[in-house]
């Protein structure tokens, strides 16, 4: 948006974390303790959401964020506002009852599997990833003359040529791990035959470090030097993605379209149910992933695409070149500014 409309002050907020800062933590570490230890339990949470009596205008949770909300936009008074979380179309609905709001573009960060929340509130635009994902916000009843499709925004940095480098001449991994430390270390020690082959991995481990530390540690002190060199926090995935030559993570909707925008052969280890469902099913019907349920079979996929010097890996980049939208940051900024124009003319 500051490319298109450098004159603009544009402002981002997590209205949750700063209204009630205590409960969005305690509801962040709850989210990730279900995701991660009790994934059953998750579903029935998401499923839940999509229920008005929970999530819909009145809920008895909005109070504190509706006046969050309303000091928020009577002292910026923005002429638009973009939200990439479903929930505050619904506070936005609660206060237009009170006083007149800016008009709302909503950006949906899901695929396919799209929460009936998403479009529980009105908005003036609907932004989805793909067609796939129109189809389905359509049959919830939202006209189709409010549903563009602009690709998920992802860095622009994916548009960018990308830094000299060295040439390498052996294959490479790279391992974002989201979930245990245990299956972490079962991944890492399924793949080792593949290391022993001459096959690098990068791991990132990002806020994970001090949980990952002992897998790490135990892996590293059992493997050749240069095996694989471990990151912490760090803005280079763009680059990563874009250098490397098959990635293990999990069915997040930014990091698979992240993906989608280095067409970079994926293996998807793991896949938050309900939420994700959508995300893994977009990238796998179109050959740019491959869903594992076990170390075993997280190897045993990394090692398929890496094979025959990477004929599987060439197909599944070509395959994702049809849909890949790196520019998709810039597709989603004017599609809101079209609203923010309607509404002033």
């Amino acid at each position: 948006m500051t490319r298109l409309c450098p004159q603009e002050k544009i402002e981002t907020s997590d209205l949750i974390s700063e209204a009630l800062p205590l409960v969005s933590d305690v509801c962040k570490s709850l989210y990730q303790f279900a995701i991660t230890h009790w994934p059953a339990g998750w579903r029935m949470v998401y499923d839940v959401m999509g229920r008005p009596s929970v999530t819909g205008p009145d809920a008895v949770w909005q109070s504190a964020m509706v006046n969050a909300l309303k000091q928020r936009i009577e002292t910026t008074q923005p002429r638009l506002i973009i939200s990439t979380y479903p929930l505050y179309a619904i506070l936005l609905e609660t206060l237009a009852r009170k006083q007149s709001v800016p008009p709302l573009c909503t950006v949906i960060t899901d695929s396919i599997s799209v929460n009936r929340v998403w479009v529980m509130a009105g908005s003036e635009l609907f932004c989805v990833a793909d067609e796939e994902t129109k189809k389905v916000v359509i049959g919830f009843g939202v006209p189709e003359s409010k549903v563009r499709v602009t690709g998920f925004p992802v860095d622009l940095a994916f548009t960018e040529p990308l830094p000299e480098l060295p040439p390498v001449s052996h294959p490479r991994i790279l391992y974002l791990p989201s979930t245990t430390g245990r299956r972490v270390a079962a991944t890492l020690e399924a793949l080792k035959p593949l290391f022993h082959s001459g096959v690098k991995m990068t791991l990132p481990v990002g806020k994970h470090d001090k949980r990952l530390y002992h897998v790490m540690r135990r892996f590293t002190d059992s493997m050749p030097p240069g095996t694989m060199e471990i990151i912490g926090w760090t803005k280079r995935i763009p680059e990563f993605l874009r250098t490397h030559d098959v990635v293990i993570c999990k069915a997040g909707g930014a990091i698979l379209h992240e993906v989608l925008a280095a067409k970079i052969p994926a293996v998807i280890d793991y896949v938050v149910p309900g939420q994700e469902e959508g995300n893994a099913e977009m990238l796998v019907k179109h050959d740019g992933g491959i869903v594992t349920h076990s170390a075993k079979e997280t190897a045993a996929a990394v090692e398929s695409i890496l094979t025959n010097n990477n004929a599987v890996g060439r197909r599944m980049r070509a395959s994702m070149a049809k849909i890949s939208m790196p520019d998709a940051a810039l597709r989603t900024a004017k599609a809101a500014l079209t609203v923010a124009t309607a509404a002033t003319s």
